[in-house]
């Protein structure tokens, strides 16, 4: 299969899974939802263990840079998980394409490495997606007008979530680059999500057992969400193995034009003609941005 194919089946099944959990695990605390978007999608991945060295092998340094992502990714998940529960999907999705846009604000502000000109169109890009999104709140009498769709962006609890949320995995991708030095893609992914199942395991789970009572009233969904997201890295890691990193990524952004369809066609959100046509601006910032 393709590198395109997987990338755009890894683009669907995340849209799929987080529509899921919008759908059937809207009465799930955000540590039950920890388990379910961690722990299943680790256990389901485990085979993918087998090629990876042995733990004594890997030096220290990989542990530190494991260290510092664990918190962050799981800070991540449990706004994530949060903003797409409680939130319309085509007002919380849609700003995971600041990601790339905050990599490139780190990687200026911590090595120094300039934007080219294409980044900054991509840049533009991606703010204006922004800013259509949230038009309604524009008017042309004043200047300020012209502003407030960003000023809403700050009002919106689901859009504030998902900003800290491209936030964090900006910082857990540069971060990644530099613990991805000890092990391949394949091995890397599966072990990374192994250490963030037993890290809510040990600090989520085992302290209080009670909080997975939730889970027992929606099996399969909360089996569908883990099968979902397991599908999700599997097909990540697949694609990446054919194709440069940076092309995989912008492909699989086309999870947040899922999102936006998803959230119109399953839950009735308004507002398709305005957000869809900013989700398209947004994805082709992040093309001009990752390529």
């Amino acid at each position: 299969m393709s590198w395109i194919a997987l990338a755009l089946i890894c683009a669907f099944a995340l849209a799929s899974a987080d529509a899921a959990t919008k759908a059937w695990l809207q009465d799930l605390t955000a540590s039950e939802l920890l388990v379910v978007r961690f722990c299943i999608p680790a256990l389901l991945m485990t085979p993918l263990l087998s090629g990876m060295p042995p733990i004594t092998e890997l030096p220290w340094a990989f542990w530190g840079w494991m260290g510092v992502m664990l918190p962050l990714e799981m800070a991540a998940m449990w706004l994530y998980a949060t903003a797409i529960r409680d939130h319309p999907l085509s007002l919380t999705l849609p700003y995971l394409a600041f990601t790339p846009v905050f990599v490139i604000g780190v990687a200026w502000l911590l090595l120094g490495e300039q934007i080219s000109a294409r980044g900054v169109l991509g840049i533009l890009l991606v703010v204006a997606g922004a800013w259509l999104l949230n038009s309604d709140h524009a008017h042309w009498r004043h200047w300020r007008g012209w502003i407030a769709p960003f000023v809403a962006i700050f009002d919106a609890p689901g859009a504030r979530m998902m900003l800290g949320v491209a936030t964090l995995y900006a910082l857990t991708a540069t971060l990644g680059k530099g613990a991805m030095r000890y092990l391949p893609p394949e091995s890397f992914g599966a072990f990374y999500f192994a250490l963030l199942g037993i890290t809510v395991a040990v600090f989520v789970v085992l302290p209080r057992p009670s909080r997975l009572r939730g889970l027992a009233r929606h099996p399969w969904a909360v089996l569908l969400v883990g099968g979902g997201l397991g599908v999700m890295v599997f097909t990540h890691f697949l694609a990446i193995q054919q194709v440069e990193v940076a092309y995989m990524i912008a492909v699989k952004r086309t999870s947040l034009l899922f999102g936006i369809l998803y959230g119109a066609l399953c839950f009735r959100e308004p507002g398709l003609s305005r957000r869809l046509p900013a989700g398209v601006l947004m994805l082709a910032g992040v093309v001009l941005i990752v390529i």
